[in-house]
């Protein structure tokens, strides 16, 4: 059958990261009708996490000589095998393919391992992992010859960052997964390829496309951005999650499904007998969540997202098209992760009258007994008021405010919870001359200094990448080599394009005058506006829709940058720049909060170490919102 005549290829996201159901991948490999699952276990948390410990256990993973012995050390995705073991039986009867970036900093050894479980239980699937993530040498050697790696987020180089690089990893593309899968893979176990990859491999390989259809492995890359994060799109983290609630819904959300024909176009829809939706607003919120502009950069394709389309074309079901695709950059991100210090914090619970003076009180306080010379040792303190008391609050708790110090230095002594002389000692013993209304938590293990680890996203040239497919299983047979196990390179993409570093950023063209749309009331942005909002690193994307045309005039017209610095307030815009396009097919418009984060996950003093709440602050933002659209309902 020609690729053209073939049937959509069903694709079912499994995960979008560690913490999620372990249920998954074994619910999904019950549907017969599925073709490939599809799960990320990876984030720029856990490479951090897993990078410098496999740095660690080098010598001791040298020194093992047994499955046993390695697995004693190695860095993956530890539950991984708790979400895989369950489904090996109904993987094998239904013959569903499995793709999983979960392998981090120890690819192999857990190829290795699910290799070895599958025989134990008495099956025979043949288990394929990918090679060329794991970039540190090559980092190093470009540093030792000049190259400054800039960062993506402020761009400093590795010199400006002031941190020794301990790993480096990059993001690989789809193809290599769509190649083991040609080659007869069942499993195919990767490392740090980007979270749509997978999907690209899967659609690669059953449609046969080559590397140089850029449309359809766009359309893939953007079905992938979809699928990925698992529930998100399917109801969980959608600003209309009310309706989901009154419709009793919000229950075990089904896990996402894709059938990707081969022009690269799908139709979303969800697992049977599960709670959750597939909407045009549940997909818009998804596709907004971490995108950085209108170009949306891939190892295997840029894809071209202004023109999306989204439509309702069943009950949980909807269509998606209209990405174009363009060759892809000549490099791909790499994250470099160096060791930053020690971090800790420590809680005041504060009540009552006059919580800004018991704020300044506890603050001045603490600074005083710290002194001078301590307070020149923290690389951050910082001292926050978080929520407020408010008059006849109808109980005590929620008149309560979490005033947190937070504290992150080089000096490991300062952040030890036993050294005399350390921050917290010196934090705790001010209670007793404390303000009224102050309190104590009862677990301070918060306060006992942690190691972490700065994230510094960079760009690293294609042509250093050597993205291989091993092939686990034996036999000329099965393989075509008499030595047994089979490697396979993965050339370069065909052709390659330069996209200037600093995405297309512009205000809307030919906006309408607000006054046009008649009388107002004033009234949060969201009780008519949806949105999505993410982190890369320490930048910060937030993206804002409607439900209709008339409104979409409206919010193109309002939402200007200045707007959006408005919205933000004094305290809470850093004064970075602001990046905004559209996306009329959808009626979205984005915005991109350059190094909006602090650092980004690993390292943030704040709160929304993801950027995911900024959204939903901003939609709590009063303005003036015409009538005509609030007699249709609120959200």
């Amino acid at each position: 059958m020609s690729p053209s005549a073939r049937r959509p290829v069903r694709v079912a996201g499994a995960s979008g990261g560690y913490s999620d159901r372990v249920r998954a991948i074994a619910s999904l490999a019950k549907d017969e009708e599925i073709d490939v699952i599809v799960g990320d276990w990876l984030s720029e948390l856990t490479m951090t996490m897993h990078g410098p410990k496999a740095v660690q256990n080098k010598d001791q993973m040298l020194q093992a000589r047994t499955l046993e012995d390695k697995l004693k050390v190695a860095m993956f995705a530890e539950n991984f095998m708790d979400c895989f073991m369950p489904a090996i039986p109904d993987l094998v009867k239904n013959g569903t393919k499995l793709a999983v970036n979960a392998g981090a900093s120890d690819t192999e050894i857990l190829a290795q391992l699910v290799d070895k479980t599958v025989k134990d239980a008495g099956f025979n699937l043949k288990v394929a992992w990918i090679e060329g993530d794991d970039v540190t040498g090559a980092v190093k050697g470009m540093l030792n010859k000049g190259e400054g790696f800039r960062s993506l987020m402020h761009n400093k180089s590795v010199d400006e960052w002031g941190l020794d690089p301990v790993c480096a990893q990059c993001y690989l593309g789809g193809m290599g997964i769509a190649r083991a899968l040609t080659e007869g893979a069942d499993i195919v176990i990767c490392g740090r390829v980007s979270d749509a990859s997978p999907i690209i491999g899967a659609a690669a390989w059953w449609h046969e496309w080559t590397n140089d259809q850029f449309d359809e492995l766009a359309g893939s890359l953007i079905i992938g951005h979809l699928l990925e994060c698992a529930a998100y799109v399917s109801g969980g983290y959608s600003s209309d999650f009310r309706s989901v609630l009154a419709a009793k819904k919000h229950l075990n959300l089904g896990f996402p499904i894709c059938a990707i024909d081969h022009k690269g176009e799908g139709i979303m829809y969800k697992e049977k007998n599960s709670g959750g939706v597939m909407t045009v607003n549940s997909v818009t919120s998804q596709l907004l969540y971490e995108i950085q502009g209108p170009q949306y950069y891939n190892c295997d394709v840029t894809a071209q997202i202004e023109g999306i389309k989204f439509e309702q074309v069943g009950e949980d079901q909807v269509k998606v098209s209209g990405v174009k695709g363009l060759p892809p950059p000549p490099t791909t991100k790499v994250g470099l992760t160096g060791f930053a210090g020690w971090q800790a914090e420590y809680h005041v619970y504060l009540c009552g009258l006059h919580i800004e003076e018991k704020c300044k009180w506890t603050e001045e306080q603490i600074r005083y007994e710290l002194g001078e010379e301590n307070l020149k040792k923290f690389t951050t303190l910082k001292f926050m008021q978080n929520g407020a008391s408010p008059i006849d609050a109808r109980n005590q708790d929620v008149a309560t405010v979490d005033f947190r110090i937070f504290a992150q230095s080089k000096d490991r002594e300062l952040l030890n919870m036993r050294n005399p002389n350390g921050f917290f000692r010196i934090s705790m013993v001010t209670f007793l001359q404390s303000c009224p209304g102050a309190s104590l938590g009862n677990d301070m293990r918060q306060a006992e200094g942690k190691p972490y680890y700065e994230y510094h996203p960079s760009l690293l040239p294609q042509t250093a990448l050597q993205q291989r497919v091993h092939c686990l299983w034996d036999g000329e047979e099965a393989t075509g080599h008499k030595d047994g196990k089979k490697v396979v390179d993965i050339p370069l993409a065909p052709e390659f394009r330069t996209y200037d570093r600093q995405q297309p950023s512009y205000e809307t063209k030919n906006p309408v005058d607000l006054s046009s749309f008649g009388p107002t009331v004033r009234l949060p942005l969201g009780s008519i506006v949806l949105g999505r909002s993410g982190d890369k690193c320490s930048d910060c994307n937030v993206g804002f829709f409607v439900r209709n045309d008339d409104e979409y005039e409206w919010l193109r017209s309002l939402l200007t940058v200045d707007k959006i610095k408005e919205l933000l307030g004094p305290e809470e815009y850093t004064g970075n720049p602001i990046d905004r396009f559209e996306m009329p097919g959808i009626r979205a418009v984005h915005f991109l909060l350059h190094d909006h984060l602090d650092r980004g996950y690993d390292a943030c003093s704040t709160y929304d170490t993801l950027g995911k709440n900024c959204c939903e602050y901003l939609r709590a933002k009063t303005v003036d919102i015409p009538i005509q659209f609030v007699k249709r309902g609120v959200l």
